[in-house]
């Protein structure tokens, strides 16, 4: 009898065992925010991550099943990657039948010696090479990994540490690119259905193989500390926002949907200012109009 490739269980999981956890969440984000239409050619930006792969799985499968006529590019970049991660990366996707495109950009060696904001740097620069490399192409929107706690944590840390409230939108129009689009599908999706998905095929992705990161590291090692790289990730604002939710919720076991809705739910009568458009109002503009 033949063995069937490893691509075929991780394919089926994602619509058998893993049907309500993941496949769902996926197709209902997308109808309802209505990402993908016909004549559509999206770009999958893959990582390497689980994320990012879990997504690039998904939209395989849903170009089997889904009547609407659209097409799949997956592009990877690589910023300067050790060439471990980088093979980590092939390897993973040549077992789990997914053709990527890789191509490569300076961007590790352009922000490693930047000391102020050098990930918010990065994180910019990548999403421009994302869009620019997709635009070649000829597609019109990019498709990136974020989950459902990826979205309520930037709520979280909008709040806390900004003084604003903000949200990680399902997709918006790239306001650099024209006519292009970037689209969220795994926005109803929890991170602990992608971990147990993970954990389920026996898949290792890459964490973060961030030169910063790994510096880090490094000098933590020099002064004795043992920790490398993906740990010291786990120290971020947005690690804190993970501990705080998971905190909060042994007492109020719906509190991350709380987040979400809250952001669904914005009673403007009730706000002390808002900005739309670029335009700042307060309620005092209007208070005894």
């Amino acid at each position: 009898m033949k063995q069937e490739a490893p691509y075929v269980n991780i394919e089926r999981s994602i619509i058998k065992q893993f049907r309500k956890e993941i496949w769902r969440p996926f197709v209902k984000a997308l109808q309802e925010y209505k990402m993908i239409q016909d004549g559509d050619k999206v770009a999958v930006c893959i990582s390497g991550g689980k994320d990012s792969m879990l997504l690039a799985k998904c939209m395989q499968q849903l170009k089997r099943q889904s009547p609407t006529q659209f097409e799949l590019e997956f592009i990877v970049m690589d910023p300067g990657y050790h060439p471990d991660n980088r093979s980590l990366i092939e390897e993973n996707a040549a077992r789990m039948n997914i053709p990527i495109r890789i191509f490569e950009t300076d961007i590790f060696d352009s922000v490693v010696d930047v000391e102020q904001s050098p990930c918010y740097l990065c994180a910019r620069m990548r999403r421009g090479h994302l869009y620019s490399q997709a635009q070649a192409l000829g597609c019109n929107k990019i498709a990136l990994g974020h989950h459902f706690d990826d979205a309520i944590e930037t709520v979280l840390m909008g709040i806390l540490y900004g003084g604003q409230i903000n949200t990680m939108m399902p997709k918006l129009h790239s306001t650099n690119f024209p006519g292009m689009e970037l689209i969220r599908p795994l926005y109803f999706v929890k991170e602990e259905a992608i971990l147990a998905w993970k954990e389920y095929n026996h898949l290792h992705f890459l964490q973060c193989a961030c030169r910063f990161t790994e510096q880090v590291a490094r000098e933590r090692a020099a002064r004795g500390v043992e920790e490398n790289a993906a740990d010291i990730v786990h120290t971020s604002k947005r690690q804190e926002m993970k501990e705080l939710i998971r905190v909060l919720k042994k007492n109020s076991p719906f509190v991350d949907f709380n987040i979400m809705k809250s952001v669904e739910n914005i009673n403007l009568d009730a706000c002390l200012g808002y900005v739309q458009k670029g335009k700042r109002h307060h309620f005092m503009d209007e208070y005894d109009a």
